[in-house]
């Protein structure tokens, strides 16, 4: 690790948390963070709230520095690109008109940087966020008012998120987030809603306005309710079918301008329902649940390649206790993970869960190493709010391969993370142990006003015996601080 970059980095991030405390100064209010408004209306006092809320401008800037040794390659022995430091940089401005109350048009620009890096600067290129300058992320037009009229639609580009984005979400820890360009018809009652939409995911691509992918089609019916009281309860069926491995995307050489595809070629149905607690209806005891089977195709490449017939499911289960009557809410929380792996890769045949469009990030590990993909996570939870303002969280992950003929794969549900021993050989023939180590996160956020949270962490990642069967297994670390301004 280079001392000098590192300070460089650390002094751009606290030049920018200073001239962030400036502009929350002048405009934001001490107080604590805004809850998400359920009518399309700015609430009052917003500084960039304009006509009676007729004309709102919205702000976000992040700066994150980050700090990574031996994420991707386990191997202490090789100082890799990405065994290095960088900020990361993301600057949101969107606008919101609204003539009338059930008329809103919004669009929104995003500008993204990863500076002083050793990774090439190309987004998903091995491991890069990369740049991607100033960009169109959300274009659409939304006629809805839910508290005059039960049906809602929503054209254009978008963010799809639902339940715990498990399967489908935003992803907005990583530097350019995820959207869609979609079409939505949502129908609301006092007790229940229902989503249903078509949609085709947008990529990245660097010196471009960001194309979607013309060959990934996705849709889906979400439903969600209340009438059972102390919980809400989701059921959905999720389609994609997707043509190709998006081969106009892939990187002709390391210092390409293109970014990354999604994946292979795939057409299978994910159904599945979700259950979640309501908070405070059960004398401090949580409880939530998701439970996936998928069925259809999947490709190894695109169309013209092997073909399996896909079966797959996927389970997660967790619960909870929060101590109320203690000031700083301490919670201890107990949860299992789990997403089927392939049994035999020649077989015709596939079990490997398809995690779709997750944000692994937040249910997964802070290290961004698994997907729920061919997984047993156990993981313990704790965390409390020494003060109004603050909060501490630590998580432990046990995590192992439900079944070694498959790969490890990464959070974004396609890489793996080792595809060759030493020797050349296939790791998912060679009988590698499942357990792949442990991960331990430890977080804290520090909300200053309304306006601006700070937010810092470091993991640990203790490397199992997976790793040594298969190739260099060096421990992992990782670290971050991060700045996030916005109105």
């Amino acid at each position: 690790m280079k001392v000098k970059t590192v300070k460089q980095i650390g002094g751009l991030l606290a030049a920018g948390v200073l001239f962030s405390s400036s502009l929350v100064a002048f405009g934001g209010d001490a107080g604590a963070p805004p809850k998400a408004a359920k009518t399309l209306i700015e609430p009052p006092g917003n500084p960039l709230s304009f006509f009676d809320g007729k004309l709102v401008f919205d702000v976000q800037e992040r700066l994150r520095f980050e700090i990574r040794d031996n994420n991707f390659d386990f191997n202490k022995a090789v100082n890799a690109p990405t065994d290095d430091a960088w900020l990361l940089h993301r600057f949101r401005i969107g606008m919101a008109i609204k003539p009338v109350d059930w008329l809103k048009i919004y669009g929104q620009g995003q500008d993204s940087r990863e500076i002083d890096s050793d990774r090439v600067n190309v987004p998903g290129l091995a491991g890069a966020e990369g740049d991607d300058a100033f960009d169109f992320r959300q274009g659409y037009v939304e006629l809805a008012n839910y508290q005059v009229f039960p049906l809602g639609l929503k054209v254009g580009r978008q963010e799809l998120s639902y339940g715990d984005e498990r399967l489908v979400g935003s992803f907005d820890w990583n530097n350019f987030g995820r959207v869609f360009d979609a079409v939505k018809i949502r129908l609301e009652q006092p007790r229940f809603w229902v989503e249903a939409f078509g949609s085709r995911v947008v990529l990245t691509e660097r010196d471009k306005v960001n194309p979607d992918d013309s060959h990934d089609w996705f849709s889906g019916v979400y439903f969600s309710t209340t009438y059972i009281p102390i919980q809400t309860t989701d059921f959905y069926v999720f389609y994609r079918d997707k043509g190709d491995n998006n081969p106009d995307l892939q990187p002709v050489n390391a210092w390409s301008k293109v970014g990354v595809g999604n994946g292979p070629a795939a057409r299978f149905a994910a159904i599945g329902t979700r259950i979640k607690s309501t908070p405070g209806k059960l004398a401090g005891f949580d409880y939530e649940g998701e439970f996936v089977y998928e069925t259809g195709d999947v490709w190894a490449t695109n169309r013209a390649s092997k073909q399996s017939s896909l079966s797959a499911f996927a389970a997660h289960v967790g619960g909870g206790y929060t101590l109320e009557s203690n000031s700083t809410k301490p919670r201890f929380g107990l949860e299992y993970n789990y997403a089927r792996g392939d049994h035999n890769p020649r077989d015709g045949t596939s079990q490997s869960f398809q995690n779709l469009f997750p944000t692994n990030h937040k249910v997964l590990g802070q290290m961004d190493l698994f997907a729920w993909r061919n997984i047993h996570d156990g993981r313990v939870q704790f965390k409390l709010s020494p003060c109004k303002k603050m909060t501490f969280q630590i998580d432990y992950h046990a995590l192992f391969l439900a079944d070694t003929s498959d790969f490890w794969y990464r959070a974004n549900g396609i890489t793996p993370v080792r595809q060759k021993t030493p020797a050349g050989k296939d790791v998912r023939t060679i009988g590698a142990s499942s357990f792949a180590g442990h991960e331990l996160d430890v977080k804290v956020g520090y909300q200053v006003c309304k306006n601006l949270k700070l937010e810092g962490g470091y993991s640990h990642f203790f490397a199992g015996t997976y790793l040594k069967d298969t190739g260099a297994h060096g421990d992992a670390d990782f670290g971050y601080v991060q700045a996030l301004l916005q109105f």
